[in-house]
């Protein structure tokens, strides 16, 4: 049984937008990209109806972070690092191989 084709979010956007251009047909993008009519008219409905959104959203700011969560974050890294290191050691040490299985 054949799997299905995922199509990534840029894909069906820039295939949408050719469609909506109307420079080619939908027949044509869909010889073109190798994708279903049915598909390309789904992604145009998609993108039209859903392009209001992106006049009215706000831009998310980033979110901030005190100086505080930095310092604790820097930290954990840290001692992620040092179990890493020696979780890497004990390996080595264990199997002989340079922590890999034999």
């Amino acid at each position: 049984m054949a799997t299905q084709k995922r199509y990534t979010a840029d894909f069906k956007a820039k295939v949408a937008l050719e469609a909506i251009r109307e420079e080619l047909t939908t027949a044509e993008l869909a010889k073109k990209y190798g994708v279903h009519p049915t598909m390309i008219n789904g992604w145009k409905r998609t993108a039209i109806a859903n392009m209001a959104q992106s006049f009215d959203a706000k831009p998310k700011a980033e979110p901030s972070l005190s100086e505080k969560e930095v310092e604790k974050l820097h930290a954990k890294i840290g001692q992620l690092v040092v179990e890493r290191d020696f979780l890497a050691d004990a390996s080595r040490i264990i199997l002989g191989t340079g922590g890999k299985k034999r």
